[in-house]
């Protein structure tokens, strides 16, 4: 029981010395746009693409003005949730299947 919490510890600590939450973006946020990411993002319900894009249009604007948001407004670890994690792992499902169906 303690090594996962010295685990969850590190996570943590490595989550907030990323310094993406103090921008208030979230890790999904962060995802490399690769062409399934891009696929999931087709698939994202309207609200929660809208909310992305708000998210990393203010992190722009604040890296602009190299600032950060007040602490009370950072994501926290705990409240950062996986949002795309579900899509992406269905187109890359899909991916895997049809390479499977056109290799035979």
């Amino acid at each position: 029981a303690g090594g996962g919490r010295l685990l969850d510890r590190i996570r943590k600590w490595y989550y907030n010395a990323a310094g993406f939450n103090k921008l208030g973006l979230m890790r999904d946020d962060t995802l490399h746009e690769d062409d399934d990411v891009k696929e999931a993002l087709k698939r994202l319900p309207e609200h929660l693409y809208n909310e992305r894009v708000f998210r990393i249009k203010r992190a722009l604007d604040l890296s602009l003005k190299h600032q950060i948001l007040p602490k009370d407004q950072w994501v926290k670890y705990e409240e950062d949730h996986r949002y795309l994690k579900p899509y992406l792992t269905e187109v890359i499902r899909e991916r895997h299947e049809k390479e499977a169906w056109n290799r035979k």
